[in-house]
């Protein structure tokens, strides 16, 4: 069977409430798929309306989405594989499956209250297509839509002190295979309390490698007789490939090996999201941080984050996190 798209949208409550990554380590490790593709959205009033028609079989989700305020921030992220809308409708259950102990996504992170037979409270925490037909639909009114409505969106109205936004890279040695580990960086990263306000997965090119990691080149060569080899080999571990190993076109090529870029924002964000990290020897880092719990060397450390709101900038540049491959992407699948 040849390759499909669905996607998963995680609403604005569950986002709100740091459930983004219980939700994608569950997605990850249960269906096997490629995460392919994901954005933020502040989605409009008629995208809202467009997307709950699209969902014929889901009444109380078509109404919850109906009921959302245009420009609530939401997740949504797209995956692909084989039989990937049945295998994914099935991890996240529907409006039929909220009713059990954990069996599927919406079970654990949505809610239902009935009483008398009437929904007194609804909140799916996570929608997703039940069909290859609604995914298709869903997610061409989706990248219709993610010029305008989405991209690294901004949160300072939902804090009361002053805010700045940070980059987080969840690094490949979480995607080796389909498991939990990156849903289990950013669950400790919810523990800051900062708003995630960008999400885009994505391939390093050693070009990009090379430029992303310029900074530490002389310091290496100065203190290592093998610093250059040594940057060489952060270089290959983020993209691939060595870059004394590639042709110009080669460099240019987006890499071979899966990362996640995140934004957050907040107050005093770049310092939140460092100290949840850790150190950059997992041995030295604490308990709870995440290098302590994913890392297993200098290198191979489980993430990335930007050291001041200077870097933030120069790396989000150099990855190009602005732009909208969201789209693209989709159009290149369907």
């Amino acid at each position: 069977m040849a390759d499909q798209l669905s996607y998963v949208f995680i609403t604005p409550a569950a986002l709100r409430k740091g459930r983004t990554g219980g939700i994608l380590g569950r997605l990850i490790s249960r269906s096997g798929l490629e995460l392919y593709t994901g954005r933020v959205f502040a989605p409009s009033a008629k995208t809202l309306g467009d997307l709950a028609s699209s969902l014929a079989g889901q009444p109380k989700t078509a109404a919850y989405l109906k009921s959302l305020a245009a420009g609530s921030q939401a997740l949504v992220i797209v995956l692909k594989g084989e039989d990937a809308a049945a295998k994914v409708a099935s991890i996240i259950g529907n409006d039929a499956s909220m009713g059990g102990r954990g069996e599927t996504i919406r079970d654990t992170y949505g809610d239902l209250v009935e009483e008398s037979g009437k929904t007194v409270f609804f909140e799916p925490g996570v929608i997703a297509p039940e069909n290859a037909a609604e995914a298709a639909a869903g997610l061409k009114l989706l990248a219709a839509a993610s010029d305008a409505e989405g991209g690294i969106l901004d949160a300072a109205s939902s804090f009361s002190a002053p805010t700045e936004k940070t980059l987080v890279l969840i690094k490949p040695d979480n995607f080796a295979f389909a498991n939990t580990r990156p849903g289990g960086v950013i669950d400790l990263f919810a523990r800051t309390g900062l708003a995630l306000v960008g999400f885009k997965p994505f391939h390093l090119s050693v070009a990009q490698g090379e430029e992303f990691y310029g900074p530490v080149l002389d310091f290496l060569v100065e203190k290592l007789p093998d610093g250059r080899a040594q940057w060489e080999s952060i270089v290959a571990f983020m993209s691939g490939k060595r870059p004394s190993e590639c042709t110009p076109e080669e460099k240019a090529a987006p890499g071979s090996q899966p990362c996640v870029a995140l934004i957050y924002q907040g107050p005093d964000a770049v310092a939140k999201i460092r100290t949840a990290l850790g150190p950059t020897n997992p041995s030295q880092a604490p308990h709870g941080t995440i290098r302590k719990e994913f890392g297993t060397t200098i290198m191979i450390n489980g993430a990335h984050a930007s050291d001041s709101v200077e870097n933030v900038a120069r790396e989000t540049g150099i990855i190009r996190l602005e732009e909208n491959d969201f789209k693209t992407k989709i159009a290149a699948a369907l």
